[in-house]
């Protein structure tokens, strides 16, 4: 497996790096992660002091039907956020389909992209190589998470991992993109990728586990957002057996103890 460093974290190494959402869209589908600007720098310290070893910030909801959020709006979110944990010592994700602001966040001390459009954009792919930081790319063909099935899946990654070839970009996290992303996506597409979560080793790179309280949970124990900890928790100890290397949670003590409790099974 291809390994590489951000800034001290070791990705690929054999310990599953924690990720915790830093949610300051109000739009999210789920509401409870959602952190005022006004609250960020209290919310941010907590989840590193809890275990985050990255903090992944999003200003857009991207889920199905979400309301329209222009790029200028995305952009100002995202730099009223990165202001206010200005001087501190984490280190920063930015989830972001839009070159624009991936550009205004790199005036910032930023570590990673996350990219759910699998560089869709190639103007993206533009900044993150000009840039030099690696990347979490999703399985999207023609658009973020549009895959269906396991073979629409193992498409999508092979597109997206021409296209950073082409953009010359190396360092990549690779997100299958469990979730309903597309509106034909169904639980049980999801539910087959957790299954053969493993054969995406196959690829050389780290693979990011981001399940935290997705609908699929939900639809299968008839749980809303809010109740659905005890079903991501256990999916999310699954994919860890299966080879996550990064884990992208809503629940950072919570998720913490799942990865130490795993790896200690597996390595005492």
């Amino acid at each position: 497996m291809r390994t590489f460093h951000i800034r001290d974290i070791h990705v690929g190494r054999q310990h599953p790096v924690l990720m915790g959402v830093l949610n300051i869209s109000p739009e999210s589908f789920y509401t409870g992660s959602y952190v005022p600007v006004s609250a960020v720098h209290e919310a941010a310290g907590k989840m590193f002091d809890e275990g985050a070893e990255i903090l992944d910030i999003g200003a857009r909801s991207t889920a199905p039907g979400s309301p329209p959020l222009s790029v200028y709006e995305e952009t100002a979110r995202m730099k009223e956020c990165l202001a206010e944990l200005q001087g501190e010592d984490y280190i920063i994700s930015i989830d972001t389909v839009h070159p624009q602001v991936l550009d205004a966040a790199l005036r910032f001390d930023i570590c990673l992209a996350n990219d759910i459009s699998g560089l869709c954009n190639p103007e993206l792919g533009k900044v993150i190589n000009d840039a030099g930081l690696p990347v979490i790319l999703m399985a999207s063909g023609e658009g973020p998470g549009d895959a269906r099935s396991l073979a629409d899946t193992h498409n999508s990654i092979k597109k997206v991992l021409n296209r950073a070839h082409e953009c010359e970009i190396f360092d990549i996290i690779l997100d299958p993109g469990i979730g309903k992303w597309v509106p034909g996506r169904t639980a049980e597409n999801d539910w087959e990728l957790c299954r053969h979560f493993h054969e995406l080793t196959a690829y050389g790179l780290p693979l990011l586990a981001a399940v935290s309280r997705k609908s699929f949970i939900g639809e299968l124990t008839g749980q809303p957002p809010a109740g659905r900890l005890a079903g991501t928790l256990a999916v999310t100890s699954r994919l860890i057996m299966e080879g996550a290397s990064v884990i992208r949670a809503h629940d950072i003590p919570e998720t913490r103890d799942v990865i130490r409790s795993v790896m200690h099974l597996v390595r005492p």
